[in-house]
């Protein structure tokens, strides 16, 4: 999906776009945390997402050491594109599909992307 965004990011870049639309505007030790890299590399991530004009930096108003990150408008428009035509692309896809097995794929993918609980 980041391919599609621009062809010189790194498959990341849609993971952290994405996260930046659902979550607002973050400090990049948060997006590092979050995606559970080290700061160097969220940092070259976001260099290049800059770099093309989706995201921007701006002083964070508690700290003014920090910054955040946050989409460009820009950015915006072209993380919905993206999503959009990856929506239609499993529309497709999932039209022939039954009801029910639908239903099963939606339960394993929540299930798959549930946050990780220890073993007992």
């Amino acid at each position: 999906m980041a391919r599609e965004l621009h062809p010189d990011l790194e498959p990341a870049a849609y993971g952290i776009m994405l996260r930046l639309d659902e979550a607002g505007a973050q400090r990049a030790t948060a997006l590092a945390a979050y995606f559970g890299v080290g700061k160097g590399t969220m940092s070259r991530q976001l260099t290049a997402l800059e770099r093309l004009g989706l995201v921007a930096r701006s002083p964070d108003p508690a700290d003014g050491r920090a910054f955040l990150v946050e989409l460009t408008a820009r950015g915006r428009r072209s993380f919905a594109r993206v999503r959009g035509a990856r929506r239609e692309r499993y529309l497709r896809r999932l039209a022939g599909w039954e009801r029910a097995d639908i239903a099963e794929l939606a339960r394993l993918l929540h299930r798959l992307n549930a946050p990780h609980e220890p073993h007992a």
